[in-house]
């Protein structure tokens, strides 16, 4: 039976990274992130979502994903309400995507949120990935081209390293690609050999 590598960690410690390398190494990957975004975008959660958080996060019917950051980021009953729209949206989708992997030994689902989703709760291992605050917030702000505040805002929301550890298998110390690269590997061996 296939098992299900939980890949977890907070904003900017680097999990897409660790999730490219599972890629390389030929096992499939679920992004939870990415899959939710496409999911967004179909009729029935847009529905919800307008219901819920009025019309004005919508653009000539389209989702507008800024808008809705805005209003539930830094409001933890209205990411709550979002989650619970969105996340059972996404738990039938992952089901189905292992139905069809289901002939390789591994496949790993990527979610920052696996812990407050609840989908943890799936997966055989869990692996957390951490990295350095301040290498955090420097990629962050970086890649989304955004100010410190916002990024230590959306920290805030998250699960501290230290309670994702606790629920973990393993713990990846994301410091650089190359001494990443060897934990991954060092936890897939261990897994095989399970």
């Amino acid at each position: 039976m296939t098992k299900i590598i939980g890949l977890t960690g907070g904003i900017g410690t680097g999990k897409t990274m660790v999730a490219e390398y599972f890629k390389s190494l030929g096992i499939p990957v679920y992004i939870a992130d990415k899959e939710a975004r496409q999911l967004m975008t179909s009729d029935n959660i847009i529905n919800a979502l307008s219901n819920e958080f009025g019309k004005e996060i919508l653009e000539n019917g389209i989702l507008n994903r800024e808008k809705l950051a805005k209003l539930v980021f830094n409001d933890s009953k209205k990411l709550q309400k979002l989650n619970s729209i969105v996340h059972p949206e996404v738990k039938k989708h992952f089901e189905n995507w292992v139905e069809k992997h289901k002939n390789y030994p591994f496949v790993v689902k990527e979610a920052a949120i696996l812990f407050e989703s609840g989908s943890y709760k799936y997966c055989d291992t869990i692996i957390t990935v951490t990295a350095p605050l301040e290498t955090r917030l420097q990629r962050v702000m970086k890649r989304d081209k955004t100010d410190r505040e916002s990024v230590l805002k959306r920290i805030e929301n998250q699960w501290t390293d230290e309670q994702r550890i606790t629920k973990s298998n393993y713990v990846i110390h994301n410091l650089s690609v190359e001494s990443t690269k060897k934990q991954v590997d060092e936890i897939l061996k261990k897994l095989k050999n399970q």
